[in-house]
């Protein structure tokens, strides 16, 4: 695949991009501290690298935070890459979700309530400095609301003109059915990875009936799959994965040995262990978009060029067994996490 003119179309609409995008999420919390001017910076210098799929929400900068540090607050996502594509928004598609949203007490709650959707849009409409979103996702369900009424609000956000496509974000086959029953939806966004493969049973084949573009989240393991922890690594109060069982006790040094076999296979291939991983991600029989996060331009780099490794069948199916789900020790989330990330 030829990282200059590979392009994948996001289900049934007119949008292209390129195989790989970039997340944003870490650039507004849970992984730590980020600096707006960095990473406006390694925004702009990734759309001159070519990257042209930039994922964000309304929700990022809004959730948890660890004792003593205030979070950037509801929309900082939004706002930063807002400032970032000033005099670039024409070469890019944009992709940003609504529906978790923090009440006054410091819980967050989903809204679904098409009076909702209308307002959080144009809300985003603003931070973003645009005049419309091409790919507007509802983030998580509301379980107060049906889906045919939140979808139905978002497809005339569409027939106004204000956004060009809708996604969804970590549901099951039934809710993609009843969803695209009433618009067509052109991406789900959903975890998948080499060490979490949740999805392939039952959500990618429906995908593929309805013409759905899946566009991982966390396709690098949330950093693990990139190599760069070491033995006892430990995760500050500050990041999200010092809540998350693949990163606990024995949970995380036989994981880690896991991905030092990534490592060792990928020497054999000339490349990283992440860019093995996202290699791997784009081999599947399926139109996929990884959007690995980033937050200093060199990892953005690195995922990039995961466009030009190649891979046959026998070690798209090597590593597929190295990762073999019952192989991978830890949950996803810990009893506490019910924030989307």
């Amino acid at each position: 695949m030829n990282e200059g003119t590979a392009r994948v179309r996001l289900g049934h609409s007119d949008l292209t991009v390129r195989p790989i995008g970039l997340g944003l999420m870490g650039m507004s919390q849970f992984y730590g501290t980020a600096d707006p001017e960095t990473s406006i910076a390694t925004i702009r210098s990734a759309v001159e690298l070519g990257v042209d799929f930039f994922d964000t929400s309304d929700y990022y900068g809004a959730g948890s935070a660890a004792p003593g540090r205030p979070v950037p607050g509801f929309g900082h996502n939004e706002g930063l890459l807002g400032r970032a594509l000033a005099g670039l928004r024409e070469r890019v598609v944009v992709g940003t979700k609504f529906s978790a949203r923090p009440t006054p007490e410091g819980r967050s709650v989903f809204d679904g309530r098409p009076e909702y959707v209308k307002a959080a849009c144009e809300a985003s409409l603003r931070r973003l400095g645009t005049d419309r979103i091409d790919l507007y996702y509802y983030h998580r369900l509301d379980p107060a609301v049906p889906i045919e009424d939140t979808v139905g609000a978002m497809a005339e956000l569409v027939a106004a003109g204000k956004v060009r496509a809708l996604g969804l974000s970590e549901v099951g086959p039934e809710i993609l059915r009843r969803a695209a029953a009433i618009h067509p939806i052109s991406a789900l966004q959903s975890e998948y990875s080499l060490w979490e493969r949740g999805v392939e049973a039952e959500i990618l084949p429906e995908c593929r009936r309805l013409g759905i573009t899946l566009v991982p989240y966390s396709p690098l393991g949330r950093g693990m799959l990139a190599g760069g922890f070491g033995r006892g690594a430990t995760f500050g109060i500050e990041d999200f994965r010092s809540t998350l069982p693949k990163f606990q006790g024995e949970n995380f040094e036989h994981n880690r040995r896991l991905v030092d076999a990534l490592a060792e296979f990928a020497t054999t291939r000339r490349c990283t262990p992440g860019q093995l991983a996202l290699a791997w991600l784009l081999a599947q029989p399926h139109d996929i978009v990884p959007i690995p996060g980033a937050k200093r331009m060199e990892y953005v780099r690195e995922n990039f060029r995961a466009t030009s490794v190649p891979l046959s069948a026998d070690d798209v199916a090597y590593l597929a067994g190295l990762f073999d789900p019952a192989q991978v020790q830890g949950g996803r989330y810990g009893a506490l996490n019910t924030l989307p990330r």
